[in-house]
């Protein structure tokens, strides 16, 4: 099970950027992926989640009505859109499953998944 973020950068407070997070190893079609994050001197913190089926998404109170979280089960991918950036979003970003357990969200939103890749740093500053 391997899962790899993307797609981070350099951004201006009010800006966007949209992250992906390619999975392989197993069927991504039937499992739930989540997106957690870890500022520099902080705690993980769980930041959105989709089950299998894409109209079941969570998100964290601090990137509700910001974020959006989606998926290409074709290509193996999740995405993260994210909108309105603000500088409290600065952290490195990281998608995790629980794989083979979790086809929802059961837990919510969540940062201490089984299985979790590389992360890709966000940083929002002007």
């Amino acid at each position: 099970v391997q899962l790899q973020a993307s797609g981070g950068g350099l951004v201006q407070p009010g800006g966007s950027l949209r992250l992906s997070c390619v999975t392989s190893g197993f069927t991504l079609e039937h499992y739930a992926i989540g997106w957690f994050r870890q500022a520099p001197g902080k705690e993980r913190e769980g930041v959105s989640c989709i089950s299998s089926s894409d109209d079941d998404t969570y998100y964290a109170d601090s990137v509700k009505g910001r974020f959006t979280i989606s998926r290409d089960n074709a290509k193996n991918t999740v995405y993260l859109q994210m909108n309105s950036l603000k500088p409290e979003d600065t952290a490195v970003y990281y998608c995790g499953t629980d794989w083979p357990l979790s086809t929802h969200c059961i837990r919510g939103i969540v940062a201490d998944y089984t299985y979790w890749g590389q992360g890709t740093q966000v940083t929002v500053s002007s």
